[in-house]
Formats: structure tokens, C-alpha cells, sequence
């Protein structure tokens, strides 16, 4: 045993499984039969060979004992495709088998030929199957094997896989996949068949590199082998073996796509920043800015992979660009806010100026500005004028120059007009300070940059069968006048039952079809029931199982209820049936069932799915149906060979057995399991719920911009036209059906009808406060109710006007002023030759007049009527109101909804 082992160890790898596959199959050499030919032709060949075409229902060996060995390899030919949502790999491959036919042996020169091509029906074929194997194969059909002199048989036909695989799409466009391909037979223990590896891995990634033709997304970096050891001695398990293919996604189309356009639109978001706020509309270039990018991922939402398991990071990643802009657009929204409402809050807190100013104002390079002394020590107009009226306490009797009077009478207007000017335009000291905090926000930009870059993972009766032979061939013949008796129950009195177990193991999750109501799973199904018809003696007949042909023995016709299309799993031809009459018949189905679909949850629903067994023909006295495995079982099994991990979570599996009456008074006896079936819902949060919230919060901030200094309602227009965009882009994500409206429709189309409602106070509240010049005075119950009462609740009491404010306010004592201005005007050019006054004067009281006169004319321009005033104060109250019951309304209905979504998700 050590020389053998040294030897082998000696041997190139890419010629150690050939070795090692033809030092166990060439014993099997000495048992063949000898076929005679007439003659040297294939004619001749074929008349020989004929008695071995009659055997092709059983495995080709001399001796039950003796195991099948075959030998496989494949050429990977394309990569047609990855399907994350459902969790499949399609490849198209070669696929080669090698296996000995122990019945067959001739002499190349007597017949002519050392091989020929026979067609495939002819001579047994081992029942080998990819696990992973989700649907038919749809290649072209290839009928003929090899057959070679000494018994080998060679079978090549090419195969269509799709294949379940665990994709891990984290990493998108820079991903690596590793699928699994999973080689055995489907019915055959380790006993009777063997598989081996008949090419080296590095022979056939080399190969498959060499024929490869598809140069599309994906790129086929590695194939490895691999033989799961058992650890079982005594063969009680099936061989397998497992081919690991690793291939890459070509990450160029997505870079350019995808990756690139959005660093652009993000770098001018960034750059937005450097737009003044105080004379540029910065909120509504921000708005635009989103819309853009909602309408750029619309565009490029095809090139997105879609999985309910894990979220991409490039999701993530556009989340990110995402919230960076809602975020930036809330800081300018609060920037308008104090720039354009400044003048109107109270003075700045002494920790604000002292936090912000001085030490982030420092930090930021933006220091504090220093104020002049004369602005503090401006007093009001109505106050200077008084404490000037008369002339100076040190000058005394003595009477100041006339031309000073006039230059103090004039100094004291521009004082008036500045001061007026300047509490319009907002350029009071509080004003400044809220001012100056505003940039202050605008600097770490730097960071944001920095952020962003680092974002660039019943045996009595039966009849006893005499062999001839303890072998194969003997058997087969003993079982002859079974076979012709498929087309009848076996048993030996039809009173009695054939009792069916029946067991399944849920393999993958496929998908689900809300608007067909159809759930898509792959299962594993088992059939066990005992034909009376069969018994033999284990020691006779050389062997206490067999497998045959489905076909020869008659099997129940038990069905799944639900089933809506036909089975499209791999075809398995054979079954396995025991000296004692048990037939153990094993399946792969490809289930699309019938499943009424509750998605009022979605994307938080569970769905609870049944597979009905029955007999579609035979009643309870004919057939009765059982279970093989628990329900523990068929769970535990199932949750622990589930390749699919895409958008369902398996999470229970119940049972149920019925008894149902039939029209012509049989009963038909029914086994109903219950799937429950749990949404993955991060997929759909991430791409739906969070930014719809984002979208409503600016909503919600928009109330802060000023109606009367900023177009609020052309930036509501344009978040409700980004709003419509975003569900246009998210539409294949949500589910259609007729039949219950999803609760998640219901939450999308609250957010657009507040966005709606919002816009349309905006639209009011922006008459109230540019038209309420024209409109008759408030009433009075408005009064009452909406400043002295609904005013303190939203914390806007009504101004309190002073005495001399109401003067210049009133347009009838404005005009009786310019008026009196004018009279004295022309009373002094009157008087002008009768005067002998300095010209300069003269001059100074001119200009001082027309101060007077333009000091009256902004008043009157700038002030505003009471009427007016009122309208304006009812606007605000009513825009803070409403603000209010908007925040209130948006918090229940959340709330609410989520509190149904969380007690829902969490009943398993």
C-alpha cells in the first residue's frame, strides 16, 4: 500500500485521477461478456449487441456488490447570466461521463471496430444530477453515447444550468461569486455508484478559458474540485462531488455609469455651497440638484442589482449622495431662514455668540465683526428728534448759526432714513449676529469633502421471485411478470389500501408572483409504499435492492393541488425497489404553486403558502396517504440544505392531514403542509421607506424658508415633481395585485398627499402676505379667534404699535405731509427776494427739504397700512398652525404604520 501511494505521489497531478479511476475499474475488466460478430461490420456489431439493449434497465454489472464507478468532467462554454433577485447562475457547459458496462466486451478485429455511437435509450444510463439544478435543461438534445470493446461507455451532451448559488452582491460592481456545482446521483447510494473527478481542476479552468466565447459581465476566473468525505463506512450515502467556480464581474460599465456621475453631481452639490444665500435662491439650485439625481437613477435603475438579502454598497453609497444632498438642502433651508427672519428673533443668546462666533467663527476663518461705535449709540428717530429740538445748553442765550440748524435738521433725517433702511433690510445688530452664524455652517464643507472621498465589502401475500443467478441478469428476469403488471395497484386483494409516505425537503425559494398569486419554490420529494407483487430472497438473487426504470412499476398518482405548470426539474428515471416489495421512488420538482398572497404588509409581510398531497384519482379505500419525516425534521432538513438566500426567509412548516368528500360519495384522503415564508425586508427599506422620510423631512423644513422673501411654493412644486420621479424609479419594486391594497402604498401616497396639501397652504399663505394691500380690513371674529387666540397658542401674539408708527402708517397724514412740504416749499420761493439770507443757507434749507420730503416717501413706501399689517400677522399664524398639525399628522400616521409593520414581522 505505501508503494502505491508513493508512486501516485510521484505522478503528475493532471494524471493522478485517471490512474487512480482505471486501477479501480480495471477488475471489472475480467467479468464481461464476449460478443461474437458474424461479420466485421456494424450490422453484425449491432445484431451481437442486441441481448445487452434488452439489460438496459438494470445497473450494468455482474454482481449486485460490485459499484459503478463514473468518471466526470466539464467545459465551461459561457456565463450567460446572474439573476441576484432569484439567486441563480446560468452557465452553459460540456459535460462528459465515463462508466464501465460490465455486460458488454468484443474483439475489435473480429467486428470490425474498437467503439460505436448507439442511441443513449439503449443501454443504462447512471441517473447523475446537479443539486443546484433549478430548471430543465434547455440545450440541444444529444441522443448517442460511445461505446467502446472493453465495456467503456462515453456520454457527452451539453447542458443549460441554472443553478441556485449564495450570491453575495455586497461588493457590487467589484464582486467575486463562487457557485457550486454538486455532482451525484439522485436515487443511487455510495454502494452502487461512485463518482470521480475524470480531468484535473486546472485542466478544466485552462480549457474553459481557451473555449470560452461570451465576453460579457462576467469573467470566469477559477474552477476548483472538491469530494465531501463522509466519514461513513458502510456506503449508506450518496457520493458526490462538488465543482467550485469562481467568476467576476467586469466593474467598467458601472464605474462609467454609475460611479462617475454621481461623484459629479455630488462635487456640485459640494460646490453649491459657494453660492451666496443672501442673493441667490441656493434652496431651489439644491432642489433642482435632487430631482437630477432621482431622474439619473431612474435612468440608470436597470444597471441595479435587485436581492431582498443584502443591500449592495453602491446602495448604500447612493443613500449616502442621497441624504448628503437632503441634508445640504435642510442646512440652506435654516440659512434662509435666519438671513431672511433675522430681524424679527430675539437678540442672539450670550452661549450662541460666545460657542459660534468666537470660537467656531475662529475655527472656521471667519471672525467675528467688529461693530461702530455709532451704531450703538444710535438712538430712534422720534428720541433724536426730541433731545435735539432745542439748541444747546452751553451756548445760551446766544442763537446758533441758522446754516448748523440746518445741517443738524439734515443729519438727523439721513439718521431716520438709514435706520428705516437698515430694520427693512435687516441690518440691525442681532441681525448681523444671526448673520454672521450662517456662514459658519457653510466651512465644514471641508469635511463633507473629506467624507465623501473616504466613501470612494404486506408481505404474506406476496409473490416469492426465484432467481437462477445470484446476479443482476437473473433478477431482472425474475421481475419480468412484475413489470407486466405496472398498470394495476399492486396488491393481491383491492380491498386493501396502498399506504404512500410522503416527505419533501424544500430546497429553494424561487420567487414569488404577487399579481399571479403563484409562489415558485424547488423541492426534493419522497414517495415510499410497498408493491405486493414482489419478494425475493437477498441470497438467491445476490442482492437485497435494485434500482429499475420508473416506468416499469406502477407509482401513485399523488399530486400537489396547488401545482399550476409542469415539472421542468431535472428528469430522474429510476427508482429503488426492495426484496420486501418497498419501492422508494425519489424526485427533484420545480413547484410553481398556487398561493393566496396577503401583501398588505409588504414589505414586512409572512406569507403562509400550502402544498396539498393527494391522489388525484383513488379514493381513502384505495390509497391512503402518510408522512415519512416529521415536520421538525422537514424544517430542520430543509433550513439546512437551502441554497437560495435571496428574498424569502423559510421560517415554518407545518402539517395537516384532511379527509374530503367527493361528488360521487368517496372520500379522498389529503396531506396539506403549510410553508411559512418571510420577506427580507432591508432591501425595500433602504430603497423605499428611508427616502421617501428624507423627502417629506425637507418638506417638513420648507415651512422655514420665508414666503415673502423666498418662491416657497416653486420649491414644493419641485420636491412633488422629485416625489413622482423617485416612485417612478421604485415602481418594479412594489407589488401589484388586485386584490388588497399593501400598506406601503398607503404610506407613499400620505407622503405625496401632505407634499400636496403643503404646497396648496404655501399657495394661500403666499396670497395673504403679497396681496393683503388690496383686501378690505380683517373682520372681526378673524381677529379674535386667529390673533388673540390661535396667535399666543403658536407662540405669535399680535405687535403692539406705538402711537407715532400709526401716524406714519396712516397714508391720509403721510400725504397731508408731503403736502404741507410742498405749501412750504413754494411759501419760501415767495419769499425769497424779500429774505436777504447767505445763499448757502438757502441752499441747506433746500436739501433739507427734500430729505424731509424723501424720508416721508419711503415711509410711506416701506410702512405698511394696518389692514395690511393684520392680513400679514393672520398669514403667519396660520402658516405656524398649520406647520404644526403637519408635524402632528405625519407623527400619529408613522407611528401608526410602523407599529403595524413591527407587530406583523414579529408574529414568528
Amino acid at each position: 500500500m505505501t508503494s502505491k501511494v508513493t508512486t501516485l505521489k510521484c505522478l503528475p497531478p493532471s494524471v493522478r485521477p485517471t490512474l487512480v479511476m482505471f486501477l479501480i475499474l480495471i477488475p471489472t475488466l475480467c467479468s464481461a461478456i464476449k460478443v461474437n460478430c458474424s461479420q466485421p461490420n456494424q450490422p453484425a456489431l449491432m445484431e451481437a449487441l442486441t441481448p445487452v439493449f434488452n439489460l438496459s434497465a438494470i445497473r450494468p454489472v455482474m454482481n449486485m456488490t460490485t459499484c459503478t464507478n463514473v468518471s466526470t468532467f466539464f467545459t465551461m462554454y459561457g456565463i450567460l447570466g446572474v439573476e441576484e433577485k432569484t439567486q441563480l447562475l446560468i452557465t452553459y457547459i460540456w459535460l462528459n461521463y465515463w462508466w464501465m458496462n460490465e455486460l458488454v466486451s468484443w474483439d475489435p478485429i473480429q467486428c470490425g471496430t474498437n467503439k460505436i455511437s448507439l442511441p443513449r435509450d439503449n443501454f443504462w444510463v447512471p441517473d447523475i444530477v446537479i443539486n443546484e439544478f433549478m430548471d430543465e435543461n434547455t440545450a440541444p438534445f444529444v441522443p448517442y453515447v460511445y461505446l467502446y470493446n472493453d465495456g467503456w461507455i462515453h456520454n457527452a451532451l451539453p447542458v443549460k444550468v441554472v443553478s441556485s448559488c449564495n450570491l453575495d452582491i455586497y461588493t457590487f460592481p467589484f464582486d467575486i461569486q463562487n457557485c457550486t456545482l454538486t455532482f451525484n446521483s439522485y436515487i443511487h447510494l455510495a454502494m452502487d455508484i461512485k463518482i470521480f473527478l475524470g480531468k484535473s481542476a486546472e485542466k478544466i479552468t485552462q480549457n474553459s478559458k481557451e473555449v470560452m466565447t461570451t465576453m460579457g459581465e462576467w469573467e470566469l476566473l477559477e474552477i476548483t474540485s472538491h469530494k465531501p468525505s463522509t466519514g461513513l463506512d458502510d456506503h449508506d450515502y450518496i457520493d458526490e462531488l462538488a465543482f467550485h467556480i469562481r467568476v467576476r464581474r467586469r466593474a467598467t460599465l458601472y464605474v462609467v455609469n454609475l460611479l462617475i456621475p454621481s461623484c459629479f453631481l455630488i462635487t456640485v452639490d459640494l460646490f453649491s455651497f459657494l453660492l451666496p444665500p443672501q442673493s441667490v435662491d441656493r434652496s431651489s439650485f439644491k432642489m433642482t440638484l435632487i430631482l437630477g439625481y432621482t431622474v439619473f437613477l431612474l435612468i440608470m435603475n436597470d444597471l441595479l442589482p435587485i436581492t431582498g438579502d443584502t443591500i449592495p454598497l453602491i446602495n448604500v453609497f447612493f443613500s449616502i449622495c442621497l441624504a448628503l444632498m437632503v441634508a445640504s438642502l435642510l442646512e440652506t433651508i435654516l440659512i434662509t431662514n435666519l438671513l431672511y427672519g433675522s430681524a424679527d428673533f430675539s437678540p442672539v443668546p450670550c452661549w450662541v455668540r460666545v460657542f459660534v462666533l468666537q470660537i467656531l467663527g475662529c475655527f472656521v476663518c471667519l471672525p467675528q465683526k467688529t461693530k461702530e461705535p455709532k451704531d450703538s449709540d444710535m438712538k430712534p428717530v422720534v428720541a433724536k428728534r426730541k433731545a435735539d429740538e432745542g439748541p444747546p445748553k452751553d451756548q445760551g442765550p446766544a442763537v446758533e448759526d441758522k446754516a448748523l440748524q440746518e445741517m443738524r435738521s439734515l443729519g438727523m433725517d439721513l439718521q431716520a432714513i438709514r435706520l428705516q433702511v437698515e430694520q427693512q433690510l435687516g441690518g440691525s445688530q442681532k441681525s448681523e449676529e444671526w448673520i454672521q452664524c450662517c456662514p459658519l455652517k457653510v466651512r465644514p464643507s471641508k469635511v463633507l469633502f473629506i467624507f465623501i472621498s473616504v466613501l470612494m465589502h404486506a408481505p404474506c401475500s406476496s409473490i416469492m421471485l426465484n432467481c437462477s443467478q445470484p446476479d443482476p441478469p437473473s433478477l431482472l428476469e425474475a421481475l419480468r411478470p412484475v413489470f407486466s403488471l405496472s398498470s394495476i395497484r399492486p396488491v393481491m386483494d383491492m380491498s386493501t389500501p396502498t399506504n404512500v409516505n410522503i416527505s419533501f425537503t424544500l430546497y429553494g425559494i424561487l420567487g414569488v408572483d404577487e399579481k399571479a398569486q403563484v409562489l415558485t419554490t424547488f423541492i426534493w420529494q419522497s414517495l415510499k409504499w410497498r408493491n405486493e407483487f414482489v419478494r425475493w430472497d437477498p441470497e438467491q438473487c445476490g442482492s437485497s435492492q435494485i434500482t429499475i426504470p420508473r416506468k416499469l412499476l406502477w407509482v401513485p398518482d399523488v399530486v400537489i393541488n396547488e401545482f399550476m405548470e409542469k415539472n421542468s426539474a431535472p428528469f430522474v428515471p429510476y427508482s429503488y425497489l426492495f426484496s420486501d416489495g418497498l419501492v422508494l421512488d425519489d424526485q427533484p420538482v420545480k413547484v410553481v404553486s398556487s398561493c393566496r398572497l396577503d401583501i398588505y404588509m409588504f414589505p414586512f409581510d409572512i406569507q403562509n403558502c400550502s402544498l396539498s398531497f393527494n391522489s388525484y384519482l383513488h379514493s381513502i379505500t384505495a390509497l391512503q396517504i402518510g408522512l415519512i419525516l416529521s415536520v421538525e425534521e422537514i424544517l430542520k432538513y430543509s433550513k439546512e440544505v437551502m441554497t437560495t438566500m435571496g428574498e424569502w426567509e423559510l421560517v415554518g412548516i407545518t402539517v395537516k392531514k384532511y379527509q374530503l368528500p367527493a361528488s360521487n360519495g368517496d372520500i379522498y384522503e389529503e396531506i396539506r403542509f403549510f410553508i411559512a415564508l418571510r420577506r427580507r425586508a432591508t432591501l425595500y427599506v433602504v430603497n423605499l421607506l428611508i427616502p421617501s422620510c428624507f423627502l417629506i423631512t425637507v418638506d417638513l423644513f420648507s415651512f422655514l424658508l420665508p414666503p415673502q422673501s423666498v418662491d416657497r411654493s416653486s420649491f414644493k412644486m419641485t420636491l412633488i415633481l422629485g416625489y413622482t420621479v423617485f416612485l417612478l424609479i421604485m415602481n418594479d419594486l412594489l407589488p401589484i395585485t388586485g386584490d388588497t391594497i399593501p400598506l406601503i402604498n398607503v404610506f407613499l401616497t400620505l407622503c405625496l398627499a401632505m407634499m400636496v396639501a403643503s404646497l396648496l397652504e404655501t399657495i394661500i399663505i403666499t396670497n395673504l402676505l403679497c396681496g393683503s394691500a388690496h383686501y378690505s380690513p380683517v373682520p372681526r371674529w378673524v381677529q379674535v379667534f386667529v390673533l388673540h387666540i390661535l396667535g399666543p397658542l403658536v407662540w405669535l401674539p399680535p405687535k403692539p404699535r406705538g402711537l407715532e408708527d400709526t401716524v406714519i402708517q396712516n397714508s391720509a397724514a403721510q400725504e397731508m405731509k408731503v403736502s404741507s412740504l410742498v405749501a412750504e416749499d413754494s411759501k419760501a420761493s415767495e419769499q425769497k427776494g424779500m429774505l436777504d439770507e447767505d445763499k448757502a443757507l438757502q441752499e441747506l434749507r433746500s436739501l433739507g427739504r427734500d430729505l424731509r420730503a424723501l424720508h416721508l416717501m419711503v415711509e410711506q413706501q416701506l410702512g405698511r397700512s394696518q389692514s395690511s399689517e393684520e392680513w400679514i400677522q393672520v398669514g403667519f399664524i396660520t402658516d405656524r398652525l398649520l406647520f404644526g398639525l403637519y408635524i402632528l399628522f405625519i407623527s400619529v400616521s408613522f407611528i401608526t404604520i410602523i407599529i403595524i409593520w413591527v407587530n406583523s414581522y414579529n408574529r414568528f
